[in-house]
């Protein structure tokens, strides 16, 4: 089992920052990309941005120079610091991450995409 469980979405005025984590937890044997996405009312799911676990970033055009994804490998944790926040920005954020996991009492050490369970961002004056 693997479970990934994200903090810190919230109401923000334009301009504002707010800051989201994403801690994975569970019989986990490697991680390698993890990242977030994006889900706005109405519209698709979009990557906002994602890292590798050597650090090879990834961003989406519209966050650019806004946004900084970053993660801590001994933690299991990643995070997106988000700063000049636009009211275009609010959406459900979703953690995900490239699990390599083992299921108990099983030794075979198995691929998971996991997804965390999103985080309400709302940019709003």
């Amino acid at each position: 089992q693997v479970q990934l469980v994200e903090s810190g979405g919230g109401l923000v005025q334009p301009g504002g920052s707010l800051s989201l984590s994403c801690v994975a937890s569970g019989s986990i044997f490697s991680i390698n990309d993890m990242g977030w996405y994006r889900q706005a009312p109405g519209k698709q799911r979009e990557l906002v941005a994602s890292i590798t676990s050597v650090g090879v970033i990834n961003y989406a055009d519209s966050v650019k120079g806004r946004f900084t994804v970053s993660r801590d490998n001994a933690k299991n944790t990643v995070y997106l610091q988000m700063n000049s926040l636009k009211p275009e920005d609010t959406a459900v954020y979703y953690c995900n991450a490239d699990v390599w996991h083992q299921n108990p009492g099983n030794p075979e050490v198995v691929y998971l995409e996991a997804w965390g369970q999103g985080t309400l961002v709302t940019v709003s004056s």
